[in-house]
């Protein structure tokens, strides 16, 4: 049996991708922070409680990835509704800066958690298995 057909350690990576893709969107709001019309992004919020319903629930499966093409995240590409920015600039700019680096730290924060939470359940892992 693989590690990686354990669930928590399924959720933990998917919450560690989760936290991976959020940087590049918020790196994305920082580098666009002077575009002319541009609005900030940020990912739907990650949760566990959604990812245990979909371990439940019924897959498909197919022979060739031409068959069936499947979106699970409705079609917006993991994108949360874009809010009208509170602060937004003569040229349409809706980025603040400020806010966007507290959520790179916070998302750092986070990542980091979900990382030692990981490492911590494979020594516990390793420990039971004796070869701790």
């Amino acid at each position: 049996m693989a590690v990686s057909s354990i669930s928590i350690f399924q959720a933990l990576s998917d919450k560690m991708r989760w936290h991976q893709a959020r940087q590049g969107v918020l790196a994305e709001n920082v580098a666009n922070a002077d575009t002319p019309g541009y609005i900030e992004k940020d990912l739907n919020p990650y949760s566990f409680e959604d990812q245990l319903k979909s371990v439940a629930t019924i897959t498909t499966s197919t022979t060739s990835p031409m068959h069936i093409s499947v979106s699970s995240d409705g079609g917006t590409g993991g994108f949360g509704s874009q809010s009208s920015p509170f602060e937004i600039t003569p040229s349409g700019n809706g980025v603040t800066l400020e806010d966007e680096m507290m959520k790179v730290a916070s998302n750092d924060m986070d990542y980091q958690a979900v990382t030692s939470l990981y490492t911590k359940s494979m020594a516990i892992l390793r420990t039971a298995l004796g070869r701790g």
